[in-house]
């Protein structure tokens, strides 16, 4: 990954899915977390919190682990020294519920972060990416993108995230080019996950959340070419047990 002063045209909101899939916080009310978070990412932040679901009938989580699942994903190292990123966590370490984030967790996190392209490509072992999605991949060359936060979605309700917006490429969507590459369906919401709640949010401190989120919309955090993508295994949803397969060159 490398900064850039490109400009090139990049996909909007009225083509991807972050207004609709905003968490609905409601004045005068606090946000709970829900029991997906509470089953994928709580037992690894406080196994023995009283709200951590270590076990879930049809699911694969076990104290918040599974399978290695196998992801195709775009990096975004160096995001900690943009003066923008530093800004934001700022706002968010003077917020009243500062000490209900799992800043352990960002620290372990920060050589790892990343928006995911083709998610559980496989289980268990490495997928086989062939030559010809290779060749697809060298030949879009490398792309550029801007991260926007702050963002909080309507599933995992207890995680707060970046949103990436693509390049548009000869009128489409980069990303979408990346995953037909694979053979995979298109997705419209692409988010890099740094900090986790411990705890559901009473209402001032939700109202505090909504003020934040509202103020960082628009705001860009880092703008960036990504001239690779990670081929990353992992067998919890907060990437802590995790290797890179393999880096992937866009070039």
């Amino acid at each position: 990954m490398t900064t850039t002063t490109m400009q090139a045209e990049l996909i909007g909101d009225d083509e991807l899915a972050y207004l609709r899939s905003r968490t609905a916080l409601v004045a005068g009310a606090g946000m709970a977390l829900d029991d997906g978070y509470r089953l994928a990412h709580l037992p690894l932040i406080d196994p023995h919190h009283p709200k951590a679901i270590a076990r879930k009938d049809g699911t694969h989580y076990e104290n918040g682990r599974h399978p290695s699942i196998y992801s195709l994903v775009v990096p975004t190292l160096g995001l900690q020294e943009a003066p923008a990123y530093r800004e934001l966590e700022q706002a968010l370490r003077d917020a009243p519920f500062a000490s209900k984030i799992a800043w352990d967790i960002v620290a372990r996190r920060q050589a790892k972060l990343h928006a995911t392209v083709c998610g559980s490509l496989s289980v268990g072992a490495p997928p086989t990416i062939n030559q010809a999605a290779r060749d697809a991949l060298s030949r879009l060359g490398p792309v550029e993108m801007e991260l926007r936060g702050l963002f909080s979605g309507n599933v995992n309700r207890g995680r707060l995230y970046l949103r990436l917006y693509p390049e548009r490429r000869d009128g489409q969507n980069a990303l979408h080019l990346m995953q037909r590459a694979l053979g995979r369906p298109t997705s419209d919401l692409y988010v890099v996950g740094i900090w986790n709640l411990s705890e559901d949010l009473d209402a001032a401190e939700a109202a505090v959340l909504a003020a934040i989120l509202d103020r960082w919309w628009d705001r860009p955090t880092l703008r960036f070419t990504a001239d690779r993508l990670w081929l990353m295994g992992a067998s919890d949803d907060l990437v802590l047990d995790s290797e890179i397969v393999e880096t992937i060159s866009l070039k």
